[in-house]
């Protein structure tokens, strides 16, 4: 593949901090720059936040911290390379043909990776950037057509519930899917869509993604492919391996269990941490709860209790108000025999991260918890 933006592969520090940025179809260039960082530099809000990381990003460090989602713990805050993002970038606007001009909607917290990997690519690519408040359904505001939209499966689940937003998501040329696992009703949803549907598999670590696979169309697949220069294994415990050197210094390995096939092409079974073992059976939480996705309509999540006699025990927190018995009537009905729930909770919301994940430490505490009562 070749580049298609304006920006040489090849860029230094110095070239990466003059980049000029369109925001709202306005050109900040030179001067300019300075004028929207002034103003908006010391504010509160979204503009603030994007005034004060394009500071960042002009400044002579050649690092800047970026903070972790937390699904699995605590949110942790890291150091990345200025080029290695700019390497990022330049990769996904080769594969998903981003070119100057093109409107790229900017809609999640910029404290995380894949909201200032989007102005990363506006800035090499000459896109116009479109910035609203992160918020859960983005398209409530926006009137105008959009050719680039990278949002969480929650933002996009939440757009797909009201005729308008659905429509304007529709409308996407390319819509990018990030952050937090897309469920069997959703990927069906998406599926039927127009343009272009592509989900995305990476971290912070990895500067944003390092492969994507399609959701609609004829190339649909369920198999990830690496970006060009990344390319996969696995360990002997089964968990991926992921090989990048454009974007991390050395090889990252992960907690995902996967599969590779012959054409370094992978698939995602599940965190190696998010499986749990009663009475001798193995369970992988995302595996239930893919299954449960078809039944199950109100947020729900599956976590473990101590059990004196399994070890562990699977309950499910849920949100629909049902009865235990009603739930696991529904449960039996798609699960295997040893993944039925044991227990049932009724929560108020399952305890997600700002992009949607699934914090499972804390949904972990909160069914302990409700078991003693």
């Amino acid at each position: 593949m070749t580049y298609v933006g304006t920006t040489p592969l090849s860029s230094t520090l110095e070239e990466l901090r003059s980049l000029p940025l369109t925001i709202d179809g306005v050109h900040f260039i030179g001067d300019k720059r300075n004028v929207f960082i002034g103003r908006y530099l010391h504010q509160e809000g979204f503009l603030g936040d994007l005034a004060r990381f394009l500071a960042d990003w002009r400044s002579p460090s050649p690092v800047m911290q970026v903070q972790t989602s937390g699904s699995t713990g605590t949110p942790q805050v890291i150091q990345v390379e200025k080029t290695r993002m700019a390497n990022s970038a330049r990769a996904t606007c080769t594969a998903l043909r981003l070119k100057s001009g093109m409107s790229a909607l900017l809609a999640m917290p910029l404290r995380y990776i894949a909201a200032r990997m989007v102005v990363v690519r506006a800035l090499l690519a000459g896109l116009n950037l479109v910035p609203v408040p992160p918020s859960s359904s983005p398209f409530r505001t926006i009137e105008q057509r959009i050719d680039f939209a990278a949002l969480t499966p929650m933002q996009t689940y939440t757009s797909l519930e009201t005729p308008d937003t659905a429509e304007r998501l529709r409308s996407v040329r390319c819509l990018l899917l990030g952050g937090g696992a897309i469920n069997s009703s959703l990927a069906e949803r998406l599926a039927e869509f127009p343009h272009e549907v592509w989900s995305s598999y990476g971290m912070t670590e990895t500067l944003s993604h390092i492969a994507l696979r399609r959701l609609n169309g004829p190339n649909k697949s369920d198999w990830y492919t690496p970006l060009p220069g990344v390319s996969v294994s696995l360990t002997d415990d089964g968990t991926l391996s992921i090989h990048a050197p454009m974007v991390t210094a050395g090889d990252l390995v992960t907690t995902d269990l996967a599969e590779v096939d012959e054409r370094g092409h992978f698939r995602i079974l599940g965190r190696r941490d998010n499986i749990i073992n009663s009475g001798g059976i193995k369970i992988q939480l995302e595996e239930v709860e893919e299954l449960l996705a078809s039944v199950l309509k109100k947020p729900f999540c599956v976590s473990a209790v101590p059990d004196a006699r399994l070890g562990e025990k699977l309950c499910l927190l849920h949100t629909g108000g049902e009865e235990p018995a009603v739930l696991d009537t529904l449960c039996r009905h798609v699960l295997p025999k040893y993944w039925v729930p044991r227990a049932y909770f009724a929560i108020d919301a399952v305890p997600l991260t700002e992009t949607g994940k699934i914090r499972r430490k804390e949904a972990r505490k909160m069914a302990e918890k409700l078991a003693q009562k």
